[in-house]
């Protein structure tokens, strides 16, 4: 060693042990100090990246906070964050949420199963008429507001299903329970619909109700056999209904046809029986003024015209000459053709 200044200096070679008599090499204290700063550094960074870097799925958005304060909004993909400091909470926005009242799915599929505890307390409820009903429901809700959703209200899930029930029973309690059993489900699921979210909307959830599904509409299982009596014999009652309309729409435009017929063949007989008539007068009246300019002509006229119509009644025939007395037998039936036409009503021929 160098000791010109009064502190030792080391030597390039000063570190190098004294080789023990059996040859042994012995590893320099740095170099183990360096080896264990490396395995500490590893680590650390390991730590470091694990808490700065996380991934939001594509359904998603994440909200992070920073000792506790939202502080931004990051959409579907790879971010970083600051360790120890920075939270992040993840909000599905893509998916649609749904609640149930009065059932639990257990588990989804072809052939879903469902929980078979109670959920009567939720379903059963007083109707308008004071009767009872079983109502099931599904209520399909989604996200548009992350913010609301988290911070607005406190334990939003457990205060959502609250306003749902108290909705629906108030709806279900303006009606009578035959129009909940039967034609007022839809009516009362899309008004629901608008009430609950009018409800959503005031006090800032941050989600929209998209549909309200009413699942199973019952009466309580101790009046069930009642109650399908009842159906029966409504069922029934509609089908005697429907069975008198048949043959009412049968039977009575028949009748209704019938009757017009009738009507319209008096009425064409009635105006037949009036022209002819009016055709009769007509034509006596000009039998009369052909009479009055000429009577003799006329009286000979219908003379022929008659007997035109009587002979040929009569068949063969024998005429008495008055003044001889001799037999003439007159051939009725060769005088048909030069006679002419007869006319039953009094017309003349040749």
């Amino acid at each position: 060693m160098d000791m010109d200044d009064g502190r030792p200096r080391r030597g390039p070679l000063d570190w190098v042990p004294d080789l023990p008599a059996a040859g042994r090499l012995h590893r320099p204290p740095w170099m183990t100090s360096r080896v264990l700063r490396a395995l500490v550094l590893v680590l650390v960074a390991l730590v470091t990246l694990s808490g700065v870097s996380f991934q939001i799925k594509p359904e998603e958005v994440g909200l992070v906070l920073r000792f506790g304060r939202h502080v931004r909004t990051t959409e579907p993909g790879l971010h970083f964050k600051f360790p120890f400091t920075e939270q992040v909470l993840r909000v599905p926005v893509q998916r649609q949420l749904k609640e149930e009242f009065g059932f639990r799915t257990a588990m989804p599929g072809v052939q879903t199963r469902y929980s078979t505890a109670d959920f009567t307390g939720e379903s059963v409820m007083l109707t308008g008429d004071l009767n009872v009903a079983v109502v099931e429901w599904v209520v399909q809700y989604r996200v548009t507001d992350p913010y609301k959703y988290l911070f607005k209200v406190r334990g939003l899930t457990d205060t959502f299903r609250s306003m749902s029930q108290a909705v629906m029973r108030e709806v279900v309690g303006d009606r009578t329970v035959t129009e909940v059993l039967t034609v007022g489900r839809q009516e009362i699921a899309t008004t629901s619909e608008r009430l609950l979210q009018e409800m959503v909307n005031q006090y800032e959830m941050g989600v929209v109700v998209e549909q309200i599904v009413l699942q199973d509409v019952t009466p309580p299982d101790p009046v069930k056999p009642s109650w399908d009596e009842v159906n029966q014999a409504q069922q029934q009652r509609d089908r005697l209904i429907n069975e008198a309309r048949a043959e009412y729409n049968k039977v009575v435009p028949r009748a209704k046809g019938e009757a017009e017929q009738a009507v319209l063949q008096a009425e064409g007989y009635a105006l037949e029986r009036v022209n002819s008539a009016q055709g009769d007068a007509t034509r006596f009246k000009a039998v009369y003024e052909a009479y009055r300019r000429a009577p003799e002509v006329t009286r000979r006229r219908l003379y022929l015209e008659t007997m035109q119509r009587v002979l040929p009644q009569l068949g063969a025939k024998i005429f008495m000459d008055k003044g001889t007395g001799t037999v003439i037998p007159l051939p009725i039936d060769s005088l048909k053709g030069l006679l002419g036409p007869v006319d039953p009503r009094g017309g003349g021929g040749r």
